[in-house]
């Protein structure tokens, strides 16, 4: 506050801090979209990559069911455990986009999706999961 007879000083604005600001923001989100679609290749590489894949969490019964399934079936499937990975929420997210649900855990055999836990075991129930597997 200027005081009697004094003039106010003037604050100059200038745009180096906000250039600053402005670079940090688009390379965080550049970061950001890089880690995204390194998410999506990795999802969809593991879909594509292996005859079943599981996306589970480790401490999930229904996940435990999925494993046990195919394992009574003498299938080792390619098992994702999201919450033993710093990416698991972003794959999580991944498979919203991609299947519609984020529940785990999501099956896939040939990389046809299967569902979860309760689809899967409705597929061994009518042979179609047995279909698939001999189709590999």
């Amino acid at each position: 506050m200027a005081m009697v007879g004094q003039r106010p000083r003037r604050v100059e604005v200038t745009a180096v801090p906000i250039l600053l600001i402005l670079v940090v923001v688009l390379s965080d989100l550049s970061i950001s979209v890089g880690a995204e679609k390194s998410v999506s290749a990795f999802v969809q590489n593991a879909i594509l990559s292996n005859k079943i894949v599981i996306f589970s969490k480790s401490y999930c019964p229904y996940c435990l069911r999925s494993k046990t399934i195919f394992r009574e079936l003498k299938e080792q499937p390619f098992v994702v455990e999201l919450d033993l990975r710093e990416d698991g929420d972003q794959i999580q997210y991944e498979l919203l986009e991609f299947v519609g649900r984020r529940t785990v855990p999501q099956v896939f055999v040939n990389g046809k999706h299967i569902g979860g836990s309760d689809d899967l075991a409705d597929a061994v129930e009518n042979g179609q999961l047995q279909k698939l597997l001999a189709a590999s």
